[in-house]
């Protein structure tokens, strides 16, 4: 019997129905403009400095060192080109890694348009940047170093604590998007040393359309959005208040079952593995078995083309991604697979599955099931079968 199965929960979460129903009084009954001194914008900016004080609390931070914006995208743009335009006069190189998010490299590309120099950093075949490459590539004008807390294809957990160490002995800004790991695994600003980071509430089944930056006191920065005095005149704009009250909410859910879901999770992810790798033949695992994020698998499914088994997946209720959301009409390899030197044909049946508060273990099994049959079929009107058959009898 099908059933619908969602298994794309590193694209996007379902706002969970306590965030729903705490937001529902802030896009009604308390509508005043938080800049309003009357009782209707005071109640209402009360409400704001809650939130910001819980988002704060769950990361390690002074409630003052978090900056509201639209999601992860701007809080990247505002972090990369916020410190670029700040600190220009000092120097015009920065420094990031092959496999970031579009939202942390297009920011990038475009300051090299005007005349600032980045360094994209090699990983390895799992994923991960190596620090050692870090500390060539620092330059006496290098004023910011921006890599992932976790890659959202592969799931790879970067080695922030000790990237930062090296940022801090050439006092350099260090910004890491933390995105894909804010309210799934435990996340410290002072434990990972960072001096901004980039979290987004749709990822812990928050609502869309509000995210957060964290900016460490000290740090300087060039507002990139202007107008008003809002957020500490660091990005202006009257302020999403239902998302920012159901960002605070969801974080601090995420946060109270976080070390429970973690291990829930990691069973999931290891049992989903270990089948697939047992029952379906010439699969191959892309990132690492161990140090990933407990909701990511990603798969290569030799003699497959990704997008016609997410078809034949969708068909069957399987909502599943060939890679990142932002990127997924994309017709170019992926380039976080490029990146760890997967050859193409196997970055081409390339398979994200990510899993989350509402997965379990029977969505899994009838994935599997469906997964094996379609592969099956795939595989026997794929013009390469013969050449598969010969080097699995070799």
């Amino acid at each position: 019997m099908k059933r619908k199965v969602y298994l794309d929960y590193a694209a996007t979460t379902p706002i969970r129905k306590e965030v729903y129903e705490e937001m529902k009084l802030f896009l009604k009954e308390k509508f005043g403009n938080p800049s309003s001194i009357h009782n209707f914008g005071r109640e209402v900016k009360k409400a704001i400095e809650e939130a910001r004080e819980k988002i704060a609390k769950a990361i390690g931070a002074e409630s003052d060192e978090i900056i509201f914006t639209s999601g992860g995208t701007e809080s990247n743009n505002m972090a990369i080109k916020g410190v670029a335009f700040a600190l220009s006069h000092k120097g015009r190189h920065i420094i990031t890694s092959q496999i970031e998010h579009h939202a942390v490299l297009e920011p990038c590309h475009f300051l090299e348009k005007i005349g600032f120099e980045i360094t994209y950093l090699p990983v390895d075949k799992e994923g991960y940047v190596d620090p050692d490459d870090l500390k060539k590539a620092i330059r006496k004008d290098t004023i910011l170093i921006s890599i992932m807390h976790a890659n959202n294809e592969i799931g790879t957990i970067e080695p922030i604590r000790e990237i930062s160490n090296i940022a801090k002995e050439h006092d350099i800004y260090f910004h890491t998007d933390a995105v894909q790991t804010v309210g799934h695994i435990p996340v410290n600003v002072n434990d990972l040393g960072v001096d901004l980071l980039s979290l987004s509430a749709h990822k812990f089944y928050g609502p869309k359309g509000i995210g957060a930056l964290y900016i460490r006191k000290g740090t300087r920065i060039e507002p990139i959005i202007h107008g008003g005095s809002q957020e500490n005149n660091k990005r202006a704009g009257t302020e999403n208040v239902a998302g920012i009250i159901g960002m605070g909410k969801a974080l601090e859910l995420a946060i109270s079952e976080m070390e429970r879901e973690q291990k829930r999770l990691t069973e999931l992810r290891d049992y989903f593995i270990n089948q697939v790798e047992k029952r379906i033949p010439e699969v191959y695992l892309n990132g690492p078995r161990v140090n990933r994020l407990p909701n990511n698998i990603n798969f290569s499914f030799a003699q497959i083309e990704g997008e016609t088994l997410l078809l034949h997946l969708d068909l069957e209720g399987i909502a599943v991604s060939t890679g990142s959301a932002c990127s997924s009409k994309s017709l170019e390899p992926s380039h976080v697979l490029s990146a760890i030197k997967l050859p193409a044909k196997l970055a081409q049946g390339s398979i994200r599955f990510t899993i989350g508060l509402y997965t379990q273990k029977e969505d899994l099994d009838y994935t599997i099931k469906v997964l094996e049959n379609t592969i099956e079929k795939l595989r026997s009107i794929s013009p390469d079968r013969q050449e598969w058959r010969m080097s699995r009898t070799e």
